[in-house]
């Protein structure tokens, strides 16, 4: 199972760093990073593998979005099939 998470907000040192630290604790895969820095704006996607687990979803996605309001980010964390469903017309 993979997840979609996204990241939006002033850029700063460490962000990348955070987020895939975080994902690392859960034992969640990075897949897949891409990201742009648009004058002092960070924007961030990634696929990341959340087979393997050791925590529910729901619960990675309210941590990391936490992280991202404590940082001043807009941090979400997607399932897929959700991600997919939203465009899909």
């Amino acid at each position: 199972m993979r997840a979609v998470i996204t990241v939006i907000g002033k850029d700063m040192v460490g962000i990348l760093a955070k987020v895939s630290t975080e994902c690392a604790k859960h034992n969640i895969n990075v897949i897949e990073v891409t990201q742009s820095v648009l004058q002092d704006l960070f924007a961030m996607i990634m696929m990341v593998d959340i087979s393997d687990s050791d925590v529910p979803f729901t619960a990675f996605a309210e941590t990391i979005t936490a992280i991202g309001a404590e940082m001043g980010l807009s941090i979400h964390a997607m399932h897929e099939d959700i991600f997919n469903a939203m465009h899909t017309i």
